[in-house]
């Protein structure tokens, strides 16, 4: 197994369209690679013993502190799995993904890392071996994982997933653009999920009446996105996030860049991801009215925006 001089690994986010908290329930979920938030990874040799670059942390490998735990242990995984447990390595990560927004970060830190270090040392990466490490990794960094983030993260086209089934690959087929708004605000995943299981088992009718609804527009959802049927699927986000903000897992800030975009001629608009924070997202008939949207999510308070072509151009 010969060594490159320098290896490289590249990963991005993903969006959750529909599905976010009925998904905990058994109902589908539509997720999408998103290409405009990375992941870089390169792997170069080290004179001296292993470190690591990135957001969180500049130093030696060993002494990563404990928020990385999930990294650490990704590297090490691989380095087993190449049996090069003893290399000296320079790991740079340069993420453009923000962290706790709901867009897979982990998961693409982990992607690109494994695919830099298989890189390195010239050795194939299977998709199962991929997503094999980066399930290990996400385990610690959340604890049960779906998989989704770890399959979003590493793949070119959107799924639909229903909890305990196969994952299905969808063909998206829409003329129309998606922003994306961080609120700038740490969401609150575990809270909100909690939260809403307290209300389900209360047997809180309206909750529960909300989460079958929330299933079913997620179907529908679908055959608008493979028909071309973007005012619909506006619709039917929007109807989304209505709900989502009555089960009580949206907030303030994101409440507000929803109106801001629904106010700019977005075609629906919600929060995606666990909420209490993290991003929201709007869809738009075209490039000039996304970009006016994304201008005025900035305007008000937004902390950063994409704008994505949904043909995947």
């Amino acid at each position: 197994m010969d060594q490159s001089s320098f290896g490289r690994g590249e990963a991005h986010g993903k969006i959750i369209l529909l599905g976010e908290h009925s998904v905990v329930y058994g109902k589908p979920s539509i997720a999408i690679p998103f290409f405009e938030a990375t992941v870089n990874a390169i792997v170069k040799e080290s004179q001296d013993d292993s470190r690591i670059d990135c957001d969180f942390y500049h130093g030696l490998l060993d002494n990563m502190p404990e928020l990385l735990e999930s990294l650490k242990e990704t590297i090490r995984l691989c380095l087993e799995l190449l049996n090069k447990q003893d290399a000296n390595l320079h790991i740079t990560i340069e993420s453009h993904i923000p962290a706790e927004r709901g867009m897979g970060s982990s998961a693409a830190v982990a992607v690109a890392t494994t695919r830099s270090l298989f890189d390195y040392f010239n050795t194939e990466l299977t998709q199962k071996t991929l997503l094999d490490i980066v399930h290990v990794s996400e385990t610690i960094a959340h604890g049960n994982p779906s998989g989704l983030d770890a399959l979003m993260t590493s793949s070119q086209t959107p799924y639909y997933f229903v909890k305990g089934q196969p994952f299905e690959k969808l063909a998206m087929n829409l003329d129309a653009y998606l922003v994306v708004g961080d609120t700038g605000v740490t969401g609150q995943t575990k809270e909100a999920v909690k939260s809403i299981a307290t209300k389900i088992a209360n047997d809180d009718s309206l909750a529960i009446k909300a989460i079958e609804r929330l299933g079913a527009l997620a179907d529908q959802g679908r055959h608008y996105l493979e028909n071309n049927q973007g005012v619909f699927l506006g619709d039917t986000m929007s109807e989304v996030h209505t709900l989502l903000n009555q089960l009580g897992v949206s907030n303030r800030q994101l409440n507000e860049l929803v109106a801001v975009a629904m106010a700019n001629k977005a075609l629906g608009a919600k929060l995606t991801g666990g909420g209490r924070g993290g991003c929201m997202i709007a869809l738009a008939k075209d490039k000039k009215t996304a970009y006016n949207i994304s201008s005025a999510l900035i305007a008000h308070g937004a902390r950063q925006t994409w704008v994505y072509d949904m043909r995947g151009k």
